[in-house]
């Protein structure tokens, strides 16, 4: 058993005890007995609370699993399945209009549209590299992917690449950036006289169109600042590169503004099962926070020390000094409210709410950030940004707000400080979005979509109903559309513009970044002020997004003339039609589900590896999260218990994808085969998502995943 020490009536492990008083409250300008004191008032109260709301959740799912198995199939009178979802409270009465009260968001928060990361706070290089993913070279980003149809050769520069890449950029630039008259291959040279872009081409003096986006100039080397929808561009000027030497302007990079913001997670892309990898997670953020975090890099053969990035000094072009962040704003994202942890107990004995010890700890990290009078800052206005995931309704997001209002108390923090993201990934939720961001409107500064929790939970919650449709076939269902479009209509509806983020979902492939810039420019004109991506260089390729559509605008557009999705196509269940599928669509559907499970869950559990890009059943690498487990678990667990595939068929296949995902990764030394036995503890927790998957509560998968990951530290 780990150590524990005692702290008013509160049992916590040493580790973290010893990280809160040795590194998180010194500087915070928090005393050591007060903070205990709060914390532990805090866990012995909220505790009850926390297990009714859960309570809660399963009581429903029984009603609703009641009803579905007295009326199989999807519902057909809609009129009479809302009032049934009304009767038990889970669709609740939807209240007057209003407008959030949030206040004191940053710019990045609430005024700029742009690409944002989501990066496991337990990899300090992650972190560090998506922190520092502010700016990114577009040429890098095109030069090094398949943006362009093709990906480059291997070893030297090849200067036809960079050719289309320079044209591609410049092309660009012509349609955001235009030039009066000309084009930017046009242009043979840049300076900046008296304030003023002075730009020369072959045939004399050339202009912007719009002067204003003339934002300024750096120099050493010589920068040139411009401007498209709030989002910066750096013209790089330095002949003496190669590529500079070979451009007519002297232009050797393009750098863009390009993840405007980054969630430092603490959930679905991490393995944190016990204080060793919690204590390691509030360190990374912690350090993130002071500024001060480092991690020494070993790239082909040498070894750098890995830090945030400065701000960029420049000067305007009235010569006024200014500075462009040179970080990405960050937001922590805390456990939602299902798990406990052994890490902290109360006085009774039962653990504490993990999302509350992270409420309690993130917060107290962040004062760091709050307290610095000279260092950059990573929130301007004195916010501290924190995204609560898998919320169940309005009742669940109260309990988050009461929750960030007592730390608030307890750190000495004024009254909503604490930023409220609200993930819209339960069914629950929204169907109820209204009214959950009625419950923090005080603080919410953030709003999203999920595809993939949020069809894990649809899934769950109809799982009586009968089988549902392939995985694929769910993106075409009226409830999607609904979905997606009702998240935006009611952000929007409530005064978000201006105050809060409006968010969409993640591209899932990261080496498909020309797939990427053909499609997802749906997300900024869906009216969403930031989309996810899974990498520093998507990020700098969905930035050219942004730049060619105007967000503010789009929103606009949106609340003045679409019409609100109906909730009665958000409800309708994707059940299949009795037949719908042959027996090979079934065996290829459960044989993908299967090894997409198999794939992630043996590193989440043998190597603690919670998010990364993992090969799919063709082998092409795609990012896998908890999210995506949960809907291929639920999808399995589904087609099991009406009968589609029968538990041999199942083991079967479980088995024989075992061995692809063996093959798959052969070439790391650290991986444990699950094959020939199918006896460890991965393949275990992969065959239990599946085979208990409609006990699991909500249909997460955190419970199995995080008991089994446990068995394999304990036993290292």
């Amino acid at each position: 058993m780990p150590e524990r020490m005692e702290r008013n009536g509160l049992r916590v492990d040493a580790q973290l005890a010893r990280f809160i008083e040795e590194e998180a409250l010194p500087g915070s300008g928090v005393n050591r007995e007060a903070f205990w004191s709060g914390f532990a008032a805090l866990v012995q109260e909220t505790g009850p609370r926390n297990r009714a709301l859960l309570a809660t959740r399963e009581a429903m799912q029984c009603e609703i699993d009641s009803w579905h198995r007295a009326q199989p199939g999807p519902p057909q009178d809609m009129t009479a399945y809302r009032a049934f979802l009304a009767d038990i409270g889970y669709l609740l009465p939807e209240g007057p209009d209003f407008t959030v009260e949030t206040t004191g968001t940053d710019p990045e928060i609430a005024r700029l549209a742009g690409p944002q990361l989501v990066v496991p706070i337990l990899n300090a290089r992650y972190a560090l590299n998506a922190a520092n993913a502010r700016w990114g070279s577009l040429y890098d980003a095109l030069y090094g992917t398949d943006a362009l149809g093709d990906l480059p050769q291997g070893g030297a520069y090849d200067a036809e690449r960079g050719a289309r890449v320079v044209a591609y950029a410049k092309a660009h630039l012509d349609k955001v950036v235009p030039l009066r008259g000309a084009r930017w291959a046009d242009v043979t040279g840049m300076a900046v006289t008296e304030g003023a872009l002075q730009l020369t081409g072959t045939s004399g003096p050339l202009s912007l169109a719009d002067p204003a986006q003339f934002a300024g100039h750096r120099t050493a080397p010589f920068e040139v600042i411009l401007r498209v929808h709030g989002l910066h561009l750096r013209l790089v000027i330095d002949a003496a590169t190669p590529v500079g030497a070979a451009d007519p302007a002297g232009i050797s990079d393009v750098i863009l503004e390009s993840a405007l913001s980054t969630i430092m997670d603490c959930e679905d892309s991490v393995a944190a099962v016990d204080a060793e990898d919690k204590v390691q997670a509030y360190r990374n953020w912690l350090g993130l926070m002071r500024g001060d975090l480092t991690e020494v890099v070993r790239k082909d053969g040498a070894a750098f020390t890995r830090a945030l990035s400065d701000d960029l000094d420049y000067l305007t072009p009235d010569g006024q000094p200014a500075r462009l962040k040179g970080r990405a704003l960050m937001l922590v994202r805390n456990v939602g409210h299902l798990m406990t942890t052994r890490m902290v107990t109360d006085r009774e004995g039962q653990e504490a709410g993990e999302g509350v010890v992270d409420a309690m700890i993130t917060t107290l990290a962040a004062l760091h950030d709050l307290r610095k009078t000279t260092a950059p800052r990573n929130s301007d206005t004195g916010a501290i940004y924190v995204v609560k995931p898998k919320m169940h309704g309005p009742d669940e997001v109260a309990f988050a707000d009461e929750i960030f209002t007592r730390v608030e108390t307890v750190l000495g923090l004024p009254p909503n400080t604490v930023k409220l993201g609200i993930m819209d990934e339960e069914r629950r939720t929204s169907a109820n979005l209204k009214e959950c961001i009625r419950a923090a409107k005080g603080r919410v500064a953030f709003i999203n979509t999920g595809f993939q929790d949020r069809t894990g939970d649809e899934i769950h919650t109809g799982m009586e109903a009968g089988p549902m449709l392939r995985k694929a076939a769910m993106k075409d269902m009226p409830w999607i559309s609904a979905y997606e479009d009702r998240n935006v209509d009611i952000g929007l509806a409530c005064g978000l513009a201006g105050r809060a983020q409006i968010g969409k979902g993640m591209w899932a492939a990261p080496d498909q970044m020309a797939a990427m810039l053909a499609q997802k420019s749906a997300h900024p004109l869906a009216g969403a002020s930031c989309a996810w991506v899974p990498s520093p260089t998507a990020a700098t390729l969905h930035a050219t997004h942004y730049h060619q559509i105007d967000v503010v605008r789009r929103q606009a557009e949106i609340a003045a003339a679409r019409r609100p999705a109906r909730l009665d196509d958000l409800l309708t269940l994707p059940v299949a039609a009795a037949g719908q599928y042959s027996p090979e669509e079934i065996n290829e559907e459960v044989a993908n589900n299967a090894q997409g499970i198999l794939g992630y869950v043996v590193r989440w559990v043998d190597q603690g590896v919670g998010c990364s890009k993992v090969p799919d059943i063709h082998d092409v690498g795609l990012m896998e999260d908890r999210a995506t487990c949960r809907i291929s678990s639920q999808a399995l667990a589904n087609w099991l218990h009406h009968g589609l595939i029968s538990e041999g068929q199942l083991m079967d296949v479980m088995q024989k994808m075992a061995l692809v995902v063996d093959r798959q990764n052969a070439g790391d030394p650290a991986y444990r085969p699950m094959g020939p036995e199918f006896s460890g503890l991965a393949f275990q927790a992969a065959s239990e998502l599946v085979f208990m998957g409609r006990v699991q509560p909500s249909g997460y998968t955190e419970p199995v995943l995080q008991l089994r990951r446990a068995q394999v530290k304990a036993g290292r």
